[in-house]
């Protein structure tokens, strides 16, 4: 190879190389502003769906935490584990029974819930963070009266210990974020008789952002984001304000697992948090993508 073409193949490759570095460097400094608005906020994170089964998803979205924990924004976790549940209930030799997509919770279902969730799932998901160098804490709702709640009553009959949130005492997840940690709650809640409830996680979230003033709810979802036509991928709204989402639950335009994501952002948003988002979680990074660029990611809900 004459000394020409290797100088031009040498000349190449570096373009490539600038160029691929270029790119990276723009994405960062598109990234700036947002750094900026978002530095000492509280971000509420609900996650779950694909991102949490999904090793390779579960990696990235504590990559993505960790990142904004780097930054200087302040994020809390909010999570269930509904097949982590079932899955043990089945080890177990439970057989789990639902009601209008809320599961039976009877006493011993209770305690498998709360293995699950405040042991297991809750433990995995801090172990991650701290690899990543996050500092994760490890919450139930039960641990400083989080979340307190009672008992929900259905017309479909009596389904056990699944509870309604009344109210949430933020202190301990305020003092954690102003020491640095990333405090990871999981859905489990405690009653005023002591009892302990299994309460749902996207309205744990909901509730969770209102008493702490963030400036946004994200809700980690298994599809694109909100519909105006639930079986229809090609209807995706990306922004919607509070009123529009009140529409969509008083038409049940809403499908059946969109309806407790809506009614979480709605809570927010009506305690002043200024924006909600439903975004997809099986999309690599999507917090990041959400959080950091001005195109965003899913359906956002304002005020």
């Amino acid at each position: 190879m004459g000394s020409n073409e290797q100088t031009e193949r040498r000349v190449m490759s570096d373009d490539r190389g600038i160029g691929s570095a270029a790119a990276r460097a723009a994405t960062l400094v598109e990234a700036l502003p947002y750094i900026r608005q978002f530095y000492g906020r509280t971000l509420v994170i609900k996650y779950g769906g694909n991102a949490m089964t999904s090793e390779a998803l579960k990696a990235m979205v504590m990559q993505d935490v960790a990142l904004l924990h780097y930054v200087g924004i302040r994020p809390i976790l909010v999570h269930g584990g509904g097949p982590e549940i079932s899955n043990l209930m089945g080890r177990l030799g439970h057989e789990p029974t639902f009601v209008r997509g809320l599961r039976v919770t009877d006493a011993p279902t209770m305690e498998i819930v709360e293995m699950a969730l405040a042991g297991k799932t809750n433990k995995g998901i801090v172990a991650l963070l701290n690899a990543h160098g996050a500092r994760a804490v490890g919450l139930s709702g039960k641990d400083a009266n989080l979340l307190m709640a009672r008992k929900l009553q259905s017309d479909d009959g009596d389904l056990g210990f699944v509870g309604e949130i009344t109210r949430v005492q933020p202190d301990l997840l305020r003092l954690l974020a102003d020491q640095g940690y990333v405090p990871v709650l999981c859905s489990v809640a405690i009653g005023d008789d002591g009892a302990t409830y299994n309460v749902n996680a996207d309205h744990a979230a909901g509730a969770v952002a209102a008493a702490v003033g963030a400036e946004k709810l994200i809700l980690l979802t298994d599809i694109e984001g909100l519909r105006s036509r639930a079986d229809d991928p090609d209807s995706l709204i990306s922004e919607m304000d509070a009123d529009g989402a009140r529409g969509m639950l008083a038409s049940g335009a809403a499908d059946r697992g969109m309806i407790p994501k809506l009614e979480a952002c709605l809570m927010a948003l009506e305690a002043g948090v200024p924006r909600a988002h439903l975004i997809d979680g099986r999309v690599p990074h999507a917090l990041l993508i959400e959080v950091f660029t001005d195109s965003g990611i899913g359906t956002m809900i304002g005020p």
